[in-house]
């Protein structure tokens, strides 16, 4: 997948959106497949968090803007991708798991946007920590740079764990 460049045919805003979060979603999972397993489960940054975590947490964070914040849907686990402060895996979580939920999550987002307008305010609920719920657009805006910082953090993680470089 090719990044959306800017100079390319125009497109509907909410197509936009789209191409750009699948392309940091797939940029995301050729990373994280280029990694050794060491590098899956033990961190190498200073931080601690693992890419295994980078993933889960990513997928939930998709999750908790859009199906729980922005529709308003019941979620059981909105924050399961933390213990406390830390993000984390269960031991049942796996690479290839991982990824297929953070794929089956971008579908999930894609169907969300299309049933929506870019300009509809999601719906009352917790995510919103009682402020007014956010509009579509405003949501995607966030989920793109939550991508874009998370995928610069990764670029430094596989580097030093000798996985894929670059874009």
């Amino acid at each position: 997948m090719d990044f959306p460049s800017p100079t390319g045919p125009g497109r509907p805003r909410d197509e936009v959106f789209l191409q750009y979060l699948d392309y940091f979603r797939e940029r995301v999972i050729e990373k994280v497949t280029s990694l050794p397993h060491d590098a899956l489960v033990v961190s190498v940054v200073p931080t601690d968090w693992t890419a295994l975590e980078l993933v889960k947490h990513l997928t939930y964070v998709e999750m908790r803007w859009l199906e729980w914040g922005f529709e308003g849907c019941a979620v059981d686990q909105p924050w399961g991708d933390h213990v406390g402060d830390r993000w984390c895996v269960s031991p049942d979580d796996t690479r290839e798991s991982l990824l297929e939920q953070l794929r089956v999550r971008g579908v999930q987002t894609t169907e969300i946007v299309h049933r929506h307008d870019l300009d509809e305010l999601g719906q009352p609920g917790p995510r919103w920590s009682g402020a007014e719920p956010a509009t579509l657009e405003r949501v995607l805006f966030h989920l793109l740079q939550e991508y874009a910082r998370h995928l610069g953090h990764l670029d430094v993680y596989t580097e030093l764990a000798e996985g894929q470089l670059g874009e």
